[in-house]
């Protein structure tokens, strides 16, 4: 078997707004657990994805975004989700209401679009325009 990411552990502000953002864009995805707990530091988690790969999404009490400022300081700075249309995940995005991240150049192996959440957040959409690979994993002209 190969190794692959089962799923990332992030915590956030408002855990339902965390869910509305990532099933705007990836509609297909579903809430796999959703469990409240008053004896634990975590007040509520959720495993949002599908059934080979999840997003924990944790409410831990904070009332606001920390001091990591992406692309500068150590830390995540996006999190690439690939999607069959981001045309249609764009769109989705942008009518409920969401702000587009950094502008990534055309590129002849993928299309790209980056979007963040109302806790500000990026997010990356990744569509492939091809089922080869070889083509997935060619950065040239990135």
């Amino acid at each position: 078997m190969e190794s692959y990411l089962e799923h990332a552990n992030i915590t956030v502000i408002d855990v339902d707004e965390a869910i509305r953002f990532l099933q705007t864009a990836m509609p297909d995805w579903k809430v796999r657990a959703d469990v409240s707990s008053e004896e634990s530091d975590c007040r509520r988690w959720v495993h949002l994805g599908t059934d080979t790969t999840y997003l924990a999404i944790e409410d831990r009490g904070a009332t606001q975004k920390g001091p990591h400022e992406p692309y500068v300081n150590p830390g995540v700075n996006h999190l690439g989700f690939v999607v069959k249309d981001v045309d249609a995940v764009s769109k989705r995005l942008t009518d409920a209401g969401y702000s587009k991240g950094i502008s990534s150049p055309d590129n002849p192996h993928r299309r790209r679009i980056y979007f963040f959440d109302n806790e500000g957040n990026e997010y990356e959409f990744v569509e492939y325009l091809t089922s080869e690979i070889a083509s997935h994993n060619n950065y040239s002209g990135a």
